[in-house]
This record gives C-alpha cells, structure tokens and sequence, in this order.
C-alpha cells in the first residue's frame, strides 16, 4: 500500500506547526515532511516539536544540508529522535542548494564526495559503530554515539534527497532511502529507481535491504486550484516537464498519486502551494478524502 503523507511549508511561520501537526494527528495522516530551507525553520528542532505535539504521526525531515552539518552533530540529533520517539522518525540529507550554502561560506567544491563521505559515516554512527576516517570532508577520530538509536537499523534509515544521475546511483549505494523532489514526474520516478538500482547493485546488491523512495507531489485543491499550480510551476520553472503536479479534487489527487506509485514510488507526500490558504484543511484533505481513495 502507498504511504500517503503532506508538507509543511517553510513558508509558514514555526509558531503554526503545532496547529498543523495536531490537525494532521486528528485526521490520521501517515506522514507530514518538514523541509530545513535557509533561512527558514531547523529541520530537527521543528521535527522533535511536531512529533512531541502528537501521538500517532511519522515526521519527516526531508532534508538537512550536509555542508551545514558537522555529521556528529546529526548523529546525536537524529539518534536522539529515534530514541524519544521510536518509529516515528525519518530523516533524509541532501547536497543543499549550493547558493545557499555559498551564502553561509559552506559550499562544498565536490558535491557527491561530501555526501557519499557523508552517508557513509552517519549510517555507521546510527548503528553503533565507532568510526574513525580521514576524508576529503568527513574527519573522525574515534566517535561513538552513548546513545544510537535502539532495535534494528532499518527503522533508523538514512535517506538522501538528490536529483542528479551521480546522485541517485550514490544513493542506491549509501543510503537507506531515496528522497525525490516535485520536480519529478512519473517518468523521472522509473528513471530514478533504475539509477538508484544501479548504486544499488555497485554496492553488491544490498542483500536483504529495501530502499524506500518518497517523491513529493505539487498539488492544488479548491476553487482556484489550477492557477495556483500553473502559477507554482512557472515560479519554479518547471514548465518543461510535463504532467506534472495535480489541481483538482480528492479523486483527481488519488490518481495522480496512483501513478506515481505504479512508476516505483513507495510514497506519495502532496506538496501544497506556497499560497495555500489552509495548511490545516489541507493536510485533513490528504487523509480524510485522498486516503481512502487509493488502495
């Protein structure tokens, strides 16, 4: 069955999180997706608030930029969540918008090497390990974390938010998940599963491992639904690809998320406008009217 899950926007203040989260938490929503944009909310301090502010709801964070991010530091962060809120916790990390990191002195000049260092070391902490390493980017000497997370380390998966072809085949090689953007139609979810599969067989198969893949999808319900997407996908300059995104109501929406799942997505996270008018509504839509809809 099709994971179904919403975002919260940074572009809505912190302080109207929790109202979202309980909103969410009522209505039965699998998943709500956080986003660490600069220079808008922390990814890990938003994510332990939804997740104390409710009973049921998974959160995903989805994704902290690792040139940001002494991995450390992650580790401990992100073991923490897993501890305090068991099962509920997924965590995805990605390059970061390279003007962003530029903007903070952080950009990295080889991406995928950061990142596969990255992943690497960070999935070795979560499982206990004591790791040393001297990369290009990632140093550690002798770090253990007091606290990984408990039980097996698939439910402590790392996943990765690429785009590009390098990227996607890293992380079918390093990561425990894929994290794929509204940019992505069902064609580019075929087109990343089979360069994910590729890392994946690089890496000599992941024997008994499975490898999630979220991919978020542009959706617009209400009155005035196409032109806010129309308008959200030009703002994006996303034009060129086509089918992409969903206006429409709850039936419309289940399809669309339909295919996605028949091109290889494990789930689906509607991705709401920037200007949607009802945050609250909106993720009570995705559970109470798509939900039931798919199989």
């Amino acid at each position: 069955m099709t994971t179904l899950g919403a975002v919260f926007r940074p572009q809505l203040a912190p302080e109207r999180l929790r109202s979202v989260c309980e909103a969410a938490d009522a209505a039965g929503l699998e998943q709500l997706w956080l986003w660490e944009d600069c220079f808008a909310e922390g990814g890990i301090s938003t994510a332990a608030a939804a997740l104390a502010w409710t009973e049921r709801l998974r959160v995903g964070v989805g994704l902290l930029p690792v040139p940001l991010r002494n991995v450390a530091v992650t580790a401990m962060e992100v073991a923490s969540l897993h501890r305090m809120f068991p099962g509920r916790a997924v965590v995805g990390v990605g390059h970061g918008v390279q003007d962003w990191m530029g903007q903070v002195g952080a950009r990295a000049e080889s991406p995928v090497t950061l990142l596969r260092e990255y992943l690497v070391a960070l999935r070795a902490l979560l499982a206990g390990e004591r790791v040393t390493t001297d990369g290009r980017y990632v140093r550690l000497d002798d770090v253990a974390l007091d606290w990984p997370p408990p039980g097996p380390q698939s439910e402590s998966g790392v996943f990765a938010g690429v785009t590009g072809p390098r990227s996607l085949r890293l992380s079918g090689e390093a990561a425990d998940g894929t994290i794929l953007t509204a940019a992505t139609n069902a064609d580019g979810v075929r087109k990343a599963r089979q360069l994910v599969e590729e890392g994946r067989q690089a890496a000599g198969g992941r024997a008994g491992a499975s490898h999630h893949v979220v991919v978020y999808l542009l959706t617009a319900t209400g009155p005035d639904a196409d032109a806010r997407l129309r308008a959200e996908v030009a703002a994006e300059g996303w034009e060129a690809v086509p089918d992409l995104g969903v206006a429409g109501d709850a039936g419309a929406v289940a399809k669309a998320v339909e295919r996605l799942a028949e091109a290889g997505a494990d789930t689906v996270v509607l991705q709401p406008t920037g200007d949607e008018p009802d945050p609250e509504g909106f993720v009570r839509f995705a559970a109470e009217e798509v939900r039931p809809l798919l199989a």
